[in-house]
């Protein structure tokens, strides 16, 4: 499989699996190792393989799945990789994301080419070994590569998966693999006792495919007594030091400083052949920050219309927080439903964030918090869907009343959003959809670029409709200017609103940029505005 940075030594890979239930913490852990390795000196790469048969995942529910993350050359990916670009602070590519859905497309794209040389086409192997090429493919160039394996050990559709890393171990060496797999305790509070029996089911179902864990991560809500640990040690054969308890936490982003104090660092350190101990200076000034004790609280009204599952603006959230810890201000985020909120909503939120979304659901709402926003001078940050309808609600305060985006609307006669000329009936083919990373030129002295502190930015998209530039005027006497457009001015990539403290909306979704201890400028610059 190569050398790489790490002075002629073979590369490493460690694999993350997940038993007992799906949402145990696979995600976060992963990175988490990451994170330690990072501060260990080592270069690490990380990877996604999902056993879902979509493509990827733009089309699958936010309200089921969480977010859809996108990465800089625009793949639509699950929030995973959000977690990994936040803790490791690097910019993720298709190919850190693995879909079976686009894999096998490839695969069967390949025989009907004729590129198989007529063989039968197999599970094994030729899906599990287009599996291993993609994980060698996305591990080039690092020391250690990270795979969260999606999904739960046992479930049909992960099987092939579960098989490809178990091969994957014969093709680069077993002592060049590191298997982490991670289960679910719970505590029954009739018993007072935690239960291991579905822990236990879960590393046997592991070791019956060929996997013997290295390392079991245990998930408890509170912190488990040593017998857990002798238990599960018992019966899965993994030493009992590496049979390591995480129980909740007050932030995620104490995981890898609880990692890095717990016997899984000396295996990590063994296995990378590196003993330093990790630098793990950034997070403890986070942690710092998290916990501190802010003279000041604000709150930001994020308005929305996925309410029951707050991972689908996950990106938006954290990346308030983030703006909250580095400016030293509490911030608590109240949900407000886009399909049924009003002014009074409104008025009792110190800022407003309208984030990104799709389709004719609570879009008045979203327009009504733009409205109030521009009318009480309530700070207001729009991302994506959020500069549509504010650009929408400054042409209705112009007089245009039915203005609308033909998205919405489709037959309204003031389509101050649109799909551009020539692309429309294309919207099944991609038709338009902006995707990953696109520059910006923000106007000299305008709020966008005294946040961003230059007037060349570029930030990720994820959006097919546009700003008519025919109703411009409209728009301006609607209380908005164009503070940002693409390099060749046919495109606005920014709004704001003269008047007001801090009204900024963009075409982009700069939340995918901002990091826990690196907070993005836009949200710095609505908590600013709200504190000042």
């Amino acid at each position: 499989m190569g050398e790489t940075k790490r002075h002629g030594l073979k590369q490493k890979y460690i694999f993350v699996t997940g038993g007992v239930l799906s949402g145990v913490g696979k995600g976060i852990t992963a990175a988490s190792i990451g994170s330690v390795l990072q501060a260990k000196g080592a270069y690490v790469s990380i990877q996604k393989c999902d056993p879902y048969l979509n493509v990827d995942a733009g089309l699958l529910n936010p309200a089921e799945h969480g977010e859809c993350f996108v990465t800089k050359d625009g793949a639509e990916t699950d929030l995973d990789l959000g977690h990994y670009e936040r803790f490791l602070d690097i910019e993720l590519t298709q190919k850190n994301a693995s879909l079976a859905g686009r894999i096998m497309s490839e695969l069967i794209a390949s025989e009907r080419a004729g590129k198989l040389s007529g063989k039968t086409v197999q599970v094994i192997p030729h899906f599990t070994n287009a599996i291993q090429d993609k994980i060698a493919e996305a591990a080039e160039g690092s020391d250690v590569h990270i795979v969260e394996i999606g999904g739960t050990v046992g479930d049909y559709e992960g099987l092939a998966f579960v098989e490809a890393i178990r091969e994957f171990a014969a093709r680069v060496g077993r002592e060049n693999c590191l298997y982490v797999h991670v289960v679910y305790v719970p505590f029954i509070g009739t018993s007072k006792e935690f239960k291991t029996k579905p822990a236990q089911n879960a590393l046997q179902d592991l070791r019956s495919f060929g996997i013997f864990p290295d390392a079991v991560v245990v998930r408890t809500e509170t912190p488990a007594p040593e017998n857990v640990a002798r238990k599960i040690s018992l019966l899965s054969g993994v030493p009992q030091q590496y049979i390591v308890d995480m129980p909740n936490v007050d932030t995620v982003y104490r995981i890898p400083e609880t990692i890095a104090n717990s016997p899984l660092h000396e295996l990590l350190s063994k296995f990378i052949e590196n003993d330093s101990q990790p630098d793990l200076g950034k997070w403890q000034r986070l942690i710092t920050a998290v916990n501190g004790h802010p003279s000041k609280t604000v709150t930001i009204g994020l308005v929305a219309k996925y309410m029951d599952n707050e991972d689908t603006y996950l990106s938006v959230t954290e990346a308030v927080k983030a703006a909250g810890w580095t400016l030293g201000v509490g911030v608590d985020i109240k949900w407000i439903n886009a399909e049924d909120c009003g002014g009074d909503d409104f008025a009792g939120v110190d800022a407003l964030i309208v984030p990104g979304g799709f389709g004719e659901r609570g879009i008045e709402g979203k327009i009504a918090a733009a409205t109030y926003a521009l009318e009480h001078k309530k700070p207001y940050l729009g991302l994506c869907l959020g500069l549509q309808v504010a650009v929408i609600a400054a042409a209705r305060r112009s007089g245009l009343n039915d203005a609308n985006s033909t998205e919405f609307n489709p037959t309204t006669p003031h389509n101050v959003v649109y799909i551009m000329e020539g692309q429309e009936g294309k919207e099944s083919t991609g038709g338009t959809l902006r995707l990953g990373d696109y520059p910006a030129v923000l106007k000299e002295g305008s709020k966008a670029a005294e946040s961003y502190g230059q007037t060349d930015i570029i930030e990720r998209h994820r959006h097919r409709y546009e700003v008519n530039q025919k109703f411009i005027q409209d728009i301006e006497r609607g209380g908005l200017v164009i503070s940002g457009t693409s390099p060749d001015g046919k495109l606005v990539e920014y709004v704001e609103a003269a008047d007001n403290p801090y009204f900024v909306a963009t075409q982009a979704h700069p939340e995918f940029k901002s990091r826990p201890y690196k907070a993005h400028p836009l949200f710095l610059g609505l908590i600013r505005s709200v504190v000042d």
